[in-house]
């Protein structure tokens, strides 16, 4: 968190931002000079602030980890490349459709994704939308144009035309609510033009923002949006994974068991209209699940 402290110097005050950042062991504290005046835009001057300080610790780290996995993916044999997505895909699978309310478990994931097994007493929609999100999955690894809101919106169909063909591929025409959150998405008329903005904001920053922060926010803008009756969620993670894959960056699964932090993160940048906190919650997230590419 970052706060202002205020330092009196005999008949002078001065404003200061300061943020403490933990790095491994060890905790440091970081300033920014405001001036003997409190500025009128603190708000906004705290964002930058803060990702300024991120961009500097942590940017660098994320460089890294794109570096040696590249070197990983080089040497190896692409059989094992394409073993590897595809327990990815399972996992990956297993966890977004589990954060959305899917009965199966992991090892019925798997059963069904590698060996057809379908289980037994488990809703028929959970297992259709695992088949028809892992398919989805599968292609957006070889898909090579860009992001667009037709391609989100097959996504989208594919996902669910088995399941609840009444919304699949369709932008929603009702008000939504998010179960247990109180962040109210967009109202129906506003979906259009925010999804103009979307793809606008997309393209404008692709080239300058680094990839992760770039999915992150991707990700962030559209759950806020909210342009479906259902599905939100998974065409997000979905995109997330895109960007960084396209980027040459290894994928994120988000799994159901750290759910809470996630939607802490999620919910607390919605209300507050702050990008900044969902974005520096996913790099630390994504740093840590990416260690072992930090170790080299």
């Amino acid at each position: 968190m970052v706060t202002v402290r205020k330092k009196t110097v005999g008949r002078n005050t001065y404003y200061y931002l300061e943020h403490t950042l933990r790095v491994g062991s060890s905790v440091q504290k970081v300033e920014e000079y405001l001036g003997k005046k409190l500025p009128n835009n603190i708000e906004a001057l705290k964002a930058k602030f803060l990702s300024d300080v991120y961009s500097q610790r942590f940017y660098p780290l994320l460089e890294g980890v794109k570096s040696n996995y590249s070197k990983e993916a080089a040497s190896m044999p692409k059989s094992m490349l394409e073993k590897q997505a595809r327990i990815f895909s399972i996992k990956f699978t297993y966890d977004t459709n589990r954060i959305e309310g899917s009965k199966l478990t992991y090892k019925e994931t798997a059963d069904l994704l590698e060996r057809g097994i379908t289980p037994r007493s488990k809703p028929l929609n959970d297992v259709k939308e695992a088949e028809a999100h892992e398919k989805v999955f599968l292609e957006m690894l070889e898909y090579k144009k860009d992001l667009s809101l037709q391609l989100i919106l097959s996504w989208h169909r594919k996902l669910f035309e088995v399941t609840k063909p009444d919304i699949a591929g369709d932008v929603r025409q009702h008000q939504v609510a998010i179960s247990g959150s109180k962040f109210m998405p967009p109202s129906p008329v506003e979906i259009q033009p925010l999804m103009r903005e979307y793809f606008s904001w997309y393209d404008k920053n692709k080239k300058t923002l680094n990839p992760v922060e770039q999915a992150a926010l991707t990700h962030l803008k559209l759950v806020t949006i909210h342009p479906f009756g259902d599905g939100n969620g998974r065409i997000s993670r979905l995109m997330m994974n895109f960007i960084l894959h396209r980027n040459g960056y290894p994928m994120l699964n988000i799994p159901y068991t750290g759910r809470t932090g996630y939607y802490n993160a999620l919910e607390r940048s919605q209300i507050k209209k702050q990008g900044h906190i969902f974005t520096h919650w996913f790099i630390k997230k994504y740093l840590k699940e990416q260690k072992r590419y930090l170790n080299r």
